[in-house]
């Protein structure tokens, strides 16, 4: 951390980033009663997940100093560029983003592309197969994957340690989707070297696993997953899904969005979920 927390030029930051967006910008109705440009400060606490009041107070510069786990909140609300958020930090006293809320910050583009998209499933994934975010479909089609820690953040940890992580896929595809994640990490590890984040999963994976391990003596490459899968949901039974993948370069970051053909019982089943989302179901936490 620096020593210096400039809260006046925080608030005026926050209060142009705040100006700078339009309710179309994240999904939400205009309406007609707007009068100032730019979104209301509550409008922007629920994006943030936090009391307008809070932010109120950081935007007029008698705020506490934010945590970095509250600016990286702030950050994400307000789609802020990976500049932008490094800049937001510096001024709330910190000499950069950690390494692991840097991997969770979402791009701006990815973030308007999933504002458009509530109604559909489908969930931005960080370079580890960390899920990053969720419409509320996808929560109710695979469980709440953002709320995983540690190494357990990334899917291929949980698919080798956790038996509940396969419990959502068909069982005909286990072990094609274990070679693959496999395969997935082994061309991480060779384009991020032996002192990346892919390594050291990698080196716990070979200590936790006997069949990571074996399958990490195949040496296999190149291998990718099914643009369809099967999953098994507790209460509606199984799905055939499409998953159509969009990439975003820069951050290493993708969207995935499930599909199904139409008139198929995946298709009603799928449109189940995206209706009643998950209040209607018990969705066990795996």
């Amino acid at each position: 951390m620096s020593d210096t927390f400039d809260r006046a030029s925080l608030g005026a930051f926050l209060s142009t980033r705040r100006a700078a967006l339009q309710p179309e910008d994240v999904g939400l109705r205009r309406g007609q009663r707007r009068r100032a440009p730019g979104l209301r400060r509550e409008e922007v606490a629920e994006l943030c997940t936090m009391s307008a009041d809070y932010f109120a107070r950081l935007e007029r510069g008698n705020g506490p100093q934010p945590s970095e786990s509250m600016l990286a909140a702030i950050a994400r609300g307000l789609r802020l560029t990976p500049d932008e958020r490094d800049h937001l930090f510096l001024l709330a006293g910190y000499r950069a983003a950690r390494r692991d809320l840097r991997s969770r910050h979402v791009s701006p583009g990815l973030m308007r592309v999933m504002d458009g998209l509530t109604g559909t499933t489908a969930q931005v994934m960080g370079a580890l197969g960390e899920t990053l975010l969720q419409t509320p479909s996808a929560v109710a089609l695979l469980g709440d994957e953002t709320r995983h820690t540690g190494n357990a953040r990334s899917a291929a940890y949980r698919w080798f340690t956790d038996p509940a992580a396969r419990a959502r896929y068909a069982p005909d595809e286990h072990e094609k989707n274990s070679r693959t994640n496999v395969a997935l990490l082994r061309g991480a590890v060779t384009r991020d070297g032996s002192g990346s984040e892919a390594a050291a999963l990698v080196d716990v994976l070979l200590r936790t696993s006997e069949e990571f391990a074996g399958l990490w003596e195949r040496h296999e490459v190149g291998l990718r997953f099914s643009e369809t899968k099967g999953f098994v949901h507790p209460q509606v039974g199984r799905l055939d899904l499409y998953c159509q993948l969009l990439l975003e370069p820069d951050q290493g970051q993708s969207l995935l969005v499930f599909t199904a053909t139409p008139g198929t019982e995946s298709h009603e089943k799928l449109a189940l979920l995206t209706v009643l989302g998950t209040d209607s179901f018990a969705v066990d936490p795996g």
